[in-house]
């Protein structure tokens, strides 16, 4: 799983060389930052749930027309699959705040994911807008410290930039 720590030494690694000093500094910047980024992992997996449903609710809030037969989510089970997919982010989320990178995502949400939604008729910004809602939500210190907020932010953006 791809993390700044396993980014810097396969770099070094492929170029036949011991990491530099930027290298080292990258590596112990993430580290530092690691505290945060556990605590807004642990935020978000004990939230999770109500994280999900505002979410989605703001998704199908946004796009009502998604409701109306014909429509992606034309059925109670087609709209839980949002909800399902926008709950799957979420912890893949979780999962690039627990490793320090970008790692989950991209192998396991984003390879494919416009792809996917364009073949399936999904659209990609009722995702966006579901993830946005849960950025600008997000509220310092009620929610989490500014630090761990900085970083659940960090890896929506991340997120959202990747659908667009």
């Amino acid at each position: 799983m791809k993390s700044v720590i396993t980014t810097t030494i396969s770099a070094a690694d492929a170029a036949g060389r011991y990491p530099s000093t930027s290298d080292l500094q990258s590596v112990q910047g993430n580290i530092q930052r690691a505290a945060a980024r556990l605590e807004a992992a642990e935020k978000l997996g004990s939230n999770h749930e109500a994280v999900v449903k505002e979410a989605g609710d703001a998704c199908f809030s946004k796009y009502g027309y998604l409701k109306n037969p014909g429509e992606p989510g034309d059925t109670q089970e087609k709209i839980n699959k949002c909800y399902r997919d926008i709950d799957h982010y979420m912890r893949l989320i979780n999962y690039t705040l627990v490793v320090g990178g970008t790692g989950p995502l991209d192998e396991w949400g984003i390879a494919g994911a416009r792809e996917v939604y364009k073949t399936l008729g999904l659209p990609n910004a009722a995702y966006v807008t579901a993830f946005v809602h849960t950025r600008e939500r997000l509220c310092i210190p009620r929610d989490m410290s500014a630090q761990a907020g900085v970083e659940f932010a960090t890896a929506l953006d991340y997120l959202i930039n990747s659908l667009i």
